[in-house]
């Protein structure tokens, strides 16, 4: 009896402990909120963009564009004005004698509007090597055919630099000069000889 007791006894206190836990398994679980659910970052779209590698070179040199922001694999329309740059100011050019004179400035040449295309990658990016015939203030417009998006930038093209040009009007003025001296000195010295030639013939007469 007592070992029926003992085990009825150990039976009931095991049916009282896991009473509560099954009943806290069979609860139900909260969902996950759905503010818990991470989010993507918002969509930020690339803006078109439109740049050279050198902001300024001169004329026989060549740039590349980059463009960026614009369709995906569409073709990109390029129009190219040209401003003339303002005149240079005088230079001055040095004279034998010190002093400086005025060089007329060059005159730089304009074109009209150039165009030729380029075409984008899957990310909507080109680029596009150019080389200017032209001297000024060159301004590219870039649009896109599909997208409709622009973007422009600019260069500026400079001309060859020139060698010194020789200033003329003083140049002659100095060989003159020394030609002048030395017709001179010549005449003193011919005048000299005469004097003494005729001094010579007189007293030879005197001894006579």
């Amino acid at each position: 009896m007592r070992l029926s007791r003992i085990i009825m006894a150990l039976t009931v206190g095991l049916a009282v402990v896991a009473v509560p836990t099954a009943a806290g398994a069979a609860q139900p679980q909260p969902s996950p909120s759905v503010t818990d659910t991470p989010q993507p970052p918002p969509y930020t779209p690339v803006l078109p963009s439109l740049t050279v590698s050198r902001p300024s070179i001169t004329l026989g040199e060549t740039v590349t564009l980059r463009g960026r922001g614009f369709g995906p694999n569409e073709t990109v329309d390029i129009v190219v004005s040209v401003q003339p740059l303002a005149a240079p100011a005088a230079g001055t050019a040095r004279r034998s004698d010190g002093s400086t004179v005025a060089m007329a400035p060059v005159a730089f040449q304009a074109a009209a509007p150039l165009r030729f295309t380029a075409r984008t990658n899957g990310a909507g990016e080109f680029s596009r090597s150019y080389k200017p015939s032209v001297t000024g203030l060159l301004t590219f417009v870039a649009t896109g055919r599909e997208s409709d998006r622009t973007a422009e930038t600019q260069l500026r093209v400079l001309d060859r630099p020139q060698p010194p040009l020789p200033v003329t009007g003083d140049s002659i003025g100095t060989p003159m000069k020394l030609g002048g001296g030395l017709v001179g000195a010549g005449a003193v010295l011919l005048l000299l000889t005469l004097a003494w030639r005729r001094r010579q013939r007189l007293g030879m007469g005197s001894s006579h």
